[in-house]
């Protein structure tokens, strides 16, 4: 989730480069509270109502088939990129 070392990276980089950012995780963390302090919206629990107006969705390969962020995400046709893609 956006709390992991690598998520929160990628979450912090993209608002400071000026992207509305949002994400989740399983958990609240210190993470995930650093992100909060910055302007960046983090839910815990993992909803699909939590994807929101997003445009494109950043998961990792920790994140199941049937997450139901993942499956919202398909269903609105979304571009799905890989974290690994993201960092390239």
């Amino acid at each position: 989730g956006i709390g992991g070392i690598g998520m929160s990276g990628i979450a912090e980089v993209l608002h400071n480069l000026g992207y509305q950012v949002q994400g989740s995780d399983q958990a609240d963390s210190a993470n995930v509270q650093r992100l909060r302090d910055k302007g960046i919206e983090c839910f815990v629990g993992h909803h699909a109502d939590n994807i929101g107006d997003a445009e494109v969705v950043v998961v990792s390969t920790a994140i199941k088939k049937s997450n139901p962020e993942l499956k919202a995400a398909r269903e609105k046709l979304l571009p799905i990129v890989r974290r690994a893609e993201m960092l390239a």
